[in-house]
């Protein structure tokens, strides 16, 4: 995932940063009182949260601060940072749930929380299968605290009743929304369920528009007090550029330069997801050829670099840039509302923008 521009807003990331520290000091000094294994729990959970791109709490400051921000009188910036920290727990959650559903214990070019005490429990004498139970023990564990952290942040928010009301509503909604679109992309992996093209647009939209892109941005809005035109094209918005980026995404699994993104050309081929590149592909005369390939255990780089000539030789490369560009334009034209400030819309015109061309 590339860099989001975040424009300038008066509350900032190191506020969120400063704040996400503050919060696992306290809860690492809670779980003292609970042996090392559990204050290592939150270490390690600590970790898996550094290092991201906080793209998640900077659509929420923008949108509070574009829209009114403190002079609205609904919401302080101290509510405004706690909102976009539960976001930001609630994504470190999902990674950490995702990498277990997964089967990985390596996230951002490091051991991940499974992988850390899987690891410590091998080099301890356990044996591999156990060992791998404790790492994804400890995983599941550390995403189902998080997730109820985020909630408990918007819970505790010193704003109007129906504002939190709202915004706990537009938690719960993106909780929701995401857990059937990681369960349809597993179902699918798994060739339970066929995946047809809209199908897979469809998941693609539920695993990541509504809590990476619309739930953030309706969270700042309300904080700011924006009306319903505005929450409903801040979400319109926020939906087309949540399937323009993970196109992109699929885009840059396959094609992309392992350097750059950190993350491995062959894993999604691996692993066998169902991709909107498959998709399109499962409809040509290249597929049977494909289909050889896609999804082997033992599918390696070269292979891999094989199987992804073959997905551009058969037009799924062109197809799915061509989408990338058809949602973010749609993206764009959803910002076309009254009462929506310029400045915002100026800056989220040009985060759709970015999504075309991210591997040219």
């Amino acid at each position: 995932m590339t860099q989001i521009h975040q424009g300038a807003p008066r509350i900032g990331l190191p506020e969120v940063d400063a704040r996400l520290a503050a919060f696992f000091t306290e809860r690492s000094e809670q779980a003292t009182r609970y042996g090392s294994e559990y204050q290592r729990l939150w270490s390690s959970a600590r970790s898996a949260s550094e290092g991201g791109k906080r793209i998640r709490p900077g659509f929420v400051l923008s949108a509070f601060d574009a829209i009114g921000g403190e002079a609205s009188g609904v919401a302080t910036a101290a509510d405004a940072v706690d909102t976009a920290v539960a976001f930001e727990l609630l994504h470190t959650a999902f990674l950490l749930h995702d990498d277990v559903i997964d089967g990985d214990t390596v996230r951002r070019g490091r051991p991940n929380v499974a992988g850390e005490f899987a690891g410590d429990a091998a080099a301890r004498g356990i044996d591999g299968e156990r060992a791998a139970l404790w790492g994804e023990t400890a995983a599941i564990l550390a995403g189902d605290l998080l997730l109820h952290a985020a909630a408990s942040l918007i819970a505790r928010l010193d704003v109007p009743s129906p504002t939190r009301t709202a915004l706990l509503d537009l938690l719960d909604h993106s909780i929701f929304v995401t857990a059937a679109g990681e369960l349809s992309d597993v179902s699918y992996s798994l060739r339970l369920d066929e995946a047809r093209l809209p199908d897979v647009l469809a998941m693609t939209e539920r695993k990541t528009a509504a809590y990476s892109f619309a739930g953030p941005l309706a969270a700042g809005a309300m904080l700011a007090g924006a009306g319903g035109d505005v929450l409903a094209a801040l979400g319109e918005y926020g939906r087309l550029l949540g399937i323009a980026f993970q196109l992109g995404d699929d885009l840059l699994g396959v094609f992309g330069e392992e350097d750059a993104t950190g993350k491995s050309i062959v894993s999604d081929l691996r692993e066998g997801k169902e991709t909107s590149l498959i998709a399109y592909a499962r409809a040509t005369s290249a597929w049977p050829t494909i289909e050889q390939h896609f999804g082997r255990p033992d599918l390696d780089h070269d292979d891999g670099r094989r199987l992804a000539a073959l997905l551009d030789a058969c037009g799924s490369r062109a197809f799915v840039e061509g989408l990338v560009a058809e949602y973010a334009d749609a993206a764009v034209a959803a910002l076309a509302v009254p009462g929506l400030p310029l400045s915002l819309t100026d800056e989220l015109s040009a985060v759709a923008r970015s999504c075309v061309g991210r591997i040219a």
